[in-house]
């Protein structure tokens, strides 16, 4: 995180407080004279932009995100100097009093940031356990993440119910996104689409974005199902569709390496990929409960080095082309000059000329005006987070590969939304997600340890507390998961290379996060 960079970003933005976006771009009676964002499979955003920052991005918060992201990555940051500050006092005669100042000093004085006892009254004859206090310092740095982004998401109640108006507005009462599980994905919806977390959106993120169709069925026949009994979010006759939304991912700096794990950092395979899985949930939904089940699909590629988006538009059958998509990197390069009406013209105009495109792209007309509306909005909040990235990280991140902090097994913590803070793993038993963690597996042995420090495995299930014994079966469940991990890794189990933790927290978003203690 540049901080410099980001104190900068919340000066102006205090000094100079830009419009609110607006949610549904104008519309054009006549096409742009040309193409807007309409370019090859790869982005072409610069290295970097000098001058004034885009006329559309919201300035006010992106100065608010780069305050959360300085906070958040910051706690984990300073883990190892201090560290290395504690090693080098163990041969002190207060070395307990002064290890605990130094963990104190760095991740702050809030319950729980104190190292155990344990791991320093013993000190003097094993040696300090680096292992565990580092693990130890990682999930406490991961508590106040998600402290602090409940404590955000009570405080977003207005911009939560805006989003969901303008949800069925557009005519749908869900939306189902599946990320890939890859950690720069982490802040998809907080930071790239500016999506506010609710219970109106899914989110759950999988390897490669290979959702698991028949869990997609079941989620959405209990939507279909709570629509029919109680009339949420919208009546069954509203004339309201299922949103399923596949999220891939592609490095422009380094396509042939720095692309989807999960699918050899081939751009081709993951968006085929992911479509497939898109074609197959919507089939199977088809197939089940008749050719009118109300489901939409849509792809989205991330631009991993710039947070730029490519938004593959739906034709009026609501069918998908890899070939056919806004490219949103060119599309901020060429309206960042642009006054603000033109710029959102010009959004709403690249949708328009994608649904015109021919050869491989070529489809059976435009989207739905619902469609339409939700792409535009969604480029348009993209836009302030290509700013972002433009302003506190010079155009493209530093790390453009891996460099996430744990590894997040079970549900996740959806309140903790940044990029790069965890790869996720969303399993239920070991040997359905195995795939998803040996992936993780391979990523952490050199972000950890290739450096001589653990992996951080945190544990992660939620309950519903209406329910009889639930949370004493998620607790179960996080334990018989724990010792799963351990069998299918032994070697880094027993030299104290894999170091859990677990906890449960109930369904409703923002709750309490409950650790279990063996």
């Amino acid at each position: 995180m540049n901080t410099r960079n980001a104190y900068a970003l919340r000066a102006r933005a205090s000094q100079r407080q830009h419009p609110p976006m607006a949610a549904v771009a104008p519309r054009a009676a006549q096409p742009a004279a040309a193409p807007f964002g309409l370019g090859t499979r790869q982005g072409s955003l610069p290295a970097r932009l000098g001058g004034d920052r885009h006329v559309l991005a919201d300035r006010a918060a992106n100065a608010r995100l780069a305050q959360c992201e300085e906070s958040v990555k910051g706690r984990f940051a300073r883990i190892v100097p201090a560290l290395q500050r504690v090693v080098a006092l163990q041969a002190t005669a207060d070395f307990a009093e002064r290890a605990q100042g130094v963990v104190r000093d760095a991740l702050g004085c809030a319950p729980g940031c104190e190292l155990p006892a344990r791991l320093l009254d013993d000190a003097w004859a094993t040696g300090f356990d680096v292992k565990a206090a580092y693990a130890h310092c990682v999930f406490h740095a991961l508590s106040a993440a998600t402290d602090q982004f409940a404590r955000d998401i009570r405080e977003q109640v207005e911009v939560v119910q805006d989003t969901r108006n303008f949800f069925l507005d557009c005519g749908f009462h869900t939306v189902d996104i599946s990320p890939c599980a890859d950690g720069r994905l982490k802040g998809l919806s907080r930071y790239i689409l500016r999506l506010p977390l609710s219970s109106f959106t899914w989110r759950k993120a999988y390897a490669g974005a290979l959702f698991d169709v028949e869990v997609d069925v079941r989620n959405w026949t209990a939507t279909e199902l709570r629509r029919f009994r109680e009339g949420v979010p919208s009546t069954v006759d509203a004339g309201t569709r299922y949103l399923k939304v596949a999220v891939y991912h592609f490095s422009s700096s380094d396509p042939a390496h720095e692309g989807c794990a999960a699918h050899g950092s081939n751009d081709h395979q993951a968006i085929d990929a992911a479509l497939g899985r898109l074609k197959q949930f919507r089939q199977a939904i088809e197939n089940a409960f008749c050719c009118g089940a109300s489901t939409d699909i849509l792809l989205i590629g991330v631009d991993t080095d710039t947070d730029a988006v490519r938004i593959h538009v739906p034709d009026s059958r609501g069918d998908l082309s890899a070939y056919r998509f806004v490219d949103n990197a060119e599309l901020y390069a060429q309206t960042r000059a642009s006054t603000a009406d033109a710029a959102r013209l010009a959004v709403y105009e690249s949708v328009r000329a994608a649904s015109r495109m021919g050869g491989w792209a070529s489809g059976q007309g435009e989207p739905h005006d619902g469609m339409r509306r939700l792409i535009v909005n969604l480029l348009i909040n993209n836009l302030s987070q290509i700013d972002y990235v433009q302003e506190l990280h010079g155009g493209r991140y530093a790390d453009i590969g891996h460099a996430e902090r744990y590894i997040s097994v079970g549900d996740g913590f959806e309140e903790l939304q940044m990029r790069n803070v965890a790869y996720y793993a969303h399993l239920h038993t070991l040997e359905e997600g195995a795939a998803d963690m040996d992936v993780g597996i391979k990523i952490f042995s050199k972000l950890n340890l290739a450096h001589g420090l653990p992996i951080p495995v945190a544990i992660h299930y939620r309950y519903d507390a209406r329910v009889p014994e639930a949370r004493e079966r998620a607790t179960e469940k996080a334990r018989r998961v724990r010792d799963a991990i351990r069998h299918r890794y032994p070697a880094l189990a027993a030299g104290g290379d894999l170091q859990c933790r677990l906890s449960v927290q109930d369904l409703p978003t923002g709750s309490p996060i409950e650790i279990i203690v063996d």
